[in-house]
């Protein structure tokens, strides 16, 4: 039996949980799931230039453990930007500080461990269900008349009638 994973340390909540091609329907696209613990990793060394081993510190993992994890990302991330796929940033197995309830940006003590298969780690540990998605402020438009109203998350914008027209809506911000 594996060994249990240990949870990274994430700092960084991003506003957005999806990249796309512009001008392609998402539900035709092919997508790449980038884990949570892989954008902090593109964030750190990559973004903000840290070295290493100040990376790992702060993941709280291993030097080895933080470069198999940035190896991974990037390799996610160039199989999409190269094949036009998009980019779903959602789960895997993080924590992020603050179990006052004060964490990164006010966002209080999160964790998340998303379902990556049977036996990889799906439902071990603290944290147990899905990771917890950080789309930021989102509006449905209408594609008639272009009236936006709040996006209600967990409910697609298609799925909804424009309060006006009665014409279906978008998802506003994609």
């Amino acid at each position: 039996m594996p060994r249990p994973r240990r949870c990274r340390r994430v700092m960084f909540g991003p506003n957005v949980d999806y990249f796309k091609p512009r001008g392609i329907n998402l539900s035709i696209l092919e997508t790449v799931d980038l884990n949570v613990e892989e954008l902090e990793a593109i964030r750190l060394h990559d973004h903000e230039n840290k070295e290493q081993v100040e990376c790992a510190k702060k993941m709280n993992v291993s030097q080895p453990t933080f470069h198999r994890i940035l190896l991974q990302a990037r390799k996610k991330i160039a199989d999409a930007l190269v094949k036009g796929k998009a980019i779903k940033i959602h789960g895997g197995a993080y924590k992020m500080p603050g179990n006052d309830g004060t964490g990164p940006a006010g966002q209080g003590p999160m964790t998340g461990r998303g379902l990556r298969g049977a036996g990889q780690g799906a439902g071990r540990g603290q944290g147990r269900g899905m990771g917890r998605g950080f789309g930021g402020p989102a509006t449905c438009k209408c594609t008639k008349c272009g009236k936006e109203v709040p996006h209600v998350r967990g409910q697609p914008c298609v799925n909804q009638k424009c309060p006006e027209c009665g014409s279906m809506m978008v998802r506003g911000d994609l």
